[in-house]
């Protein structure tokens, strides 16, 4: 075997099912993007039927195999429906990515218990229950697998702004290194990606052009994030042949954010 052949090896996700949770959004296609450049199989699943078949067209234009599942990750049913139908089409999953995530800007003494409620539904509940449905299907399948939690840099320490974020994102980073215990004797990886500032829909509300000079001067890169750049790191953790003694890890792609200090 060449170098070139062991490189590519190392990477490839050929007849793996990747399930993307929040896959319409703009970091989650990315991510699922990267997965079916390298071969896995990959259904989508989200709220939106419409941003749903956007973003598979997207994907599909590549070549991969995919399916779009309406669904609301903030209810056992409608993931169990999802989970059966993606099963029906591919009969088995292999990689989860909890990528749906919402934000709010309410000052603390606003916050209501509505708005708490619906920050952690979707940035913390959704994470559980696909863990228990996806997830649970993975160690009883017993083949191993790969789950992959999306946190925030904001999970600690915390950001100004957005308490309810951050503390949904801190509990992210707890349910992924328990779950990294309890499944590690079932080949089930669990991991979390701490992404920097990416531009997207949850976050365009915050990023005033005060806020916008604060983060860049505290991000040593200089600059945000491109969705495309955390392929790499969700591609890494997919594949067992690359990450496979990889789990319970939180793995910044923040451009160096969480380094700085003074």
């Amino acid at each position: 075997m060449t170098r070139e052949d062991m490189s590519s090896d190392l990477f490839d996700l050929s007849g793996r099912t990747a399930v993307v949770i929040g896959g319409s959004g703009v970091l989650g296609s990315a991510m699922a993007m990267a997965l079916a450049a390298h071969g896995a199989d990959i259904a989508l699943a989200g709220r939106d039927g419409g941003r749903l078949v956007d973003a598979r067209a997207r994907i599909a234009a590549g070549g991969a195999r995919t399916l779009t599942v309406c669904a609301d990750a903030t209810v056992a049913d409608d993931l169990r429906r999802a989970l059966s139908e993606i099963l029906a089409w591919s009969g088995h999953v292999d990689i989860l990515v909890n990528a749906a995530g919402i934000n709010s800007t309410t000052p603390f003494a606003d916050i209501t218990e509505t708005e708490w409620n619906a920050i952690m539904d979707v940035n913390v509940k959704s994470v559980v229950l696909a863990c228990q449905i996806f997830g649970q299907h993975m160690v009883e399948k017993g083949a191993g697998g790969s789950v992959i939690n999306m946190s925030s840099v904001s999970s600690g320490p915390p950001l100004s702004r957005v308490l309810t974020y951050s503390a949904s994102k801190a509990a992210v980073n707890s349910v992924t290194q328990f779950l990294a215990r309890e499944w590690a004797p079932h080949g089930v990886r669990v991991n979390a990606i701490i992404p920097g500032f990416f531009p997207a829909m949850q976050n365009r509300a915050i990023l005033t052009s005060e806020r916008t000079e604060a983060i860049l001067r505290h991000t040593p890169l200089g600059r945000f994030g491109d969705p495309v750049e955390l392929g790499g790191a969700v591609v890494w953790l997919a594949s067992e042949r690359a990450s496979g003694f990889v789990t319970g890890a939180l793995i910044h792609v923040d451009g160096g954010f969480t380094a700085m200090t003074i």
